[in-house]
């Protein structure tokens, strides 16, 4: 087998450390944790501030949209796209408040490709996110 190879793009936001978007190994394409950044300007798409700048609440529709959109932007980068993912970690800063939505809005978008899935709530994550995802993809031989 080959090195595996980096995959970086800059339709999805920049990594917040030192690693690509993705790393191809073989048939499989591995994204590093993508979140709901915003490619343009890094915002986060849904978080409300107060008038300190100190985040108080956000729209877990509005960064799973943004999350979703990001991944089908690395799995392009790949030459891949969702129809190629085997395997999903969602991770959720609050379960109770947002798996429902993310559980409908992830039925929609993943869609008849129903890779295999694990959500987990984790206490916090890098940057004021709600949500990131781990995924793994089938490119083939």
């Amino acid at each position: 087998m080959t090195n595996p190879t980096p995959i970086s793009t800059t339709t999805a936001p920049k990594p917040v450390g030192a690693y690509p978007h993705a790393r191809r190994a073989g048939p499989l394409l591995f994204l590093s944790g993508i979140g709901p950044r915003s490619a343009q300007d890094n915002s986060i798409p849904g978080n409300v501030h107060d008038d300190r700048g100190q985040l108080i609440d956000y729209d877990i529709e509005a960064q799973c949209r943004s999350v979703f959109a990001n991944v089908d932007a690395v799995l392009a980068a790949a030459g891949a796209s969702v129809d190629q993912l085997v395997d999903v970690t969602v991770f959720l800063t609050n379960m109770q408040r947002d798996f429902q939505t993310m559980n409908r809005l992830y039925a929609e978008h993943f869609g008849q490709a129903q890779p295999c899935r694990t959500t987990v709530e984790i206490s916090s994550l890098p940057t004021p996110i709600a949500i990131e995802l781990k995924c793994i993809a089938y490119l083939g031989e």
